[in-house]
């Protein structure tokens, strides 16, 4: 039988694509811009939906709330967007940002790589308040900005700035600085953070500058007063030892090997006068690694306290500044998150989250999560992460009031007083506390608090001091 003589089916395809090619050359019909924003279209990173949602054009490093903005870091560039909308208000080519401040006091700090200075911008603006052509490194706080700056290898500057400051508040001597000391926010001996998947390490944004900081330099430890910028101490640690500053304190950690076996001891010392406040045996705060003791990381904790492991293998929390046991767990328990005030531990079950206050060490409120879920304390709230199924939660610290309960993959980037920024890949989106709950907030047992429940998270609970000293109308005896 002779094969018939039409187009086929690829003729009549070709056929049709030139069809609609012409008529798009010619402006009769276009299709092409549709097709793309089909393709292209957003999927909702979570559900609830978050209130804006928005792509940006590489993976974020860093995503603050700074006032009413969200600023993001990138690797090359830095960006300030809406927190109303999330539309882009500004953009900066940029190595490294950070902001200082807080609210309407908040600033985005801005620099490169391998190059002296930085800029100090205004978050909604993006316009240069201040410049600096000197400095080498610098330190955000949510009341202060640091930089250190150098006239010789043996002869650097240290200065204090209010975040909108435009004269410096103090300056104090340091003999050299640390090669690591680059960029912004470059390691102090004091604490590092528990941290977990899905839920950004800076999520918490700038926190209060602690009393005392310690500059480390050629081996030595230098301890400055950031109220005065007075050099306390010049300290060389033992050979054994580790040197942290904590809760106003100067902390000597010893790690000994023998038998087999590292044995710690701690003791802690007020710079100011270089007498010992308190000791304490056997704790292990983590900082050495099982190949001789060596001591080659800061202590587990936050802010004023620290969390090792005591002897008998249970979890503790320990105030930095006169050594008191603020918190031990139960058997098979872990701390997932602590600052001042709280404590986020999984219980033994691996079943729940439960929030101990750490003055009286009561079970603040309890919450079911998975065995691999993970939490982070901020000012503004807690965060929980879990998964099978994947959840983002956000709880008022104080009785697991339910912020924002998200059904969602993506990643908790930053918390603010009145919502929280996600985000999944290039996709970053904004909830705002007590529209996402899926119905009335609860509290962590499942009850619905009272009136006083608003759907804001409560007020940032900066530090007042180790012993709340410098809170107005507070006894530091207490």
């Amino acid at each position: 039988m002779a094969k018939g003589s039409g187009l086929g089916v690829r003729g009549w395809l070709l056929l049709g694509l030139t069809t609609v090619v012409v008529l798009a050359a010619t402006g009769v019909w276009n299709p092409f811009p549709g097709m793309w924003d089909w393709v292209n279209r957003r999927q909702p990173i979570s559900e609830p939906d978050v209130v804006w949602q928005q792509r940006i054009g590489g993976t974020p490093r860093s995503v603050t709330i700074a006032g009413e903005t969200v600023v993001v870091e990138q690797r090359t560039r830095v960006e300030a967007r809406s927190l109303a909308a999330g539309t882009q208000l500004w953009e900066r080519k940029a190595d490294w940002s950070a902001v200082a401040g807080g609210g309407a006091e908040a600033v985005v700090v801005v620099g490169r790589l391998l190059v002296k200075g930085y800029e100090v911008l205004d978050p909604t603006t993006g316009v240069t308040r201040r410049r600096d052509d000197d400095a080498v490194a610098v330190w955000t706080y949510r009341n202060l900005l640091l930089d250190a700056r150098c006239v010789g290898a043996t002869d650097c500057t240290l200065s204090a700035w209010e975040p909108r400051g435009t004269a410096p508040l103090w300056t104090a001597f340091l003999p050299g600085v640390s090669t690591g000391l680059l960029a912004d926010n470059p390691n102090l001996l004091d604490t590092r953070r528990l941290t977990t998947a899905r839920i950004d390490d800076q999520v918490a944004g700038p926190e209060a500058v602690p009393p005392l900081l310690g500059f480390p330099v050629d081996g030595r430890v230098h301890v400055v007063d950031t109220a005065t910028g007075r050099v306390l101490q010049n300290v060389e640690p033992g050979r054994d030892e580790r040197l942290a500053v904590i809760g106003g304190r100067l902390l000597h950690i010893v790690a000994r090997s023998q038998d087999g076996n590292c044995y710690f001891a701690i003791s802690g010392q007020d710079p100011a006068t270089g007498q010992e406040t308190w000791q304490r045996a056997g704790l292990n705060l983590r900082t050495a690694d099982s190949a001789g003791c060596v001591q080659r990381e800061d202590p587990y904790g936050a802010r004023n306290v620290l969390v090792g492991v005591s002897p008998d293998g249970r979890e503790a929390v320990v105030d930095g500044y006169d050594g008191r046991l603020l918190l031990v767990t139960a058997n098979g328990e872990r701390v997932l998150a602590v600052d001042d005030r709280h404590a986020l531990v999984r219980t033994a079950d691996r079943g729940s989250v439960s929030a101990r206050e750490l003055s009286s060490g009561r079970v603040r409120w309890n919450r079911p999560a998975g065995e691999k879920a993970g939490a982070a304390l901020t000012p503004y709230a807690a965060v929980v992460a879990d998964e099978k199924p994947s959840r983002l939660v956000a709880l008022d610290p104080a009785n697991g009031r339910e912020l924002a309960v998200l059904r969602t993959s993506a990643n908790a980037l930053a918390v603010g007083p009145a919502g929280m920024v996600i985000g999944e890949g290039r996709e970053i989106g904004y909830v705002r506390f007590g529209a996402a709950t899926g119905g009335p907030a609860r509290d962590g047992n499942g009850g619905v608090p009272g009136p006083a429940g608003t759907g804001r998270a409560p007020g940032p609970q900066d530090s007042c001091g180790p012993k709340n000293e410098q809170c107005p109308g507070s006894d530091p005896g207490k």
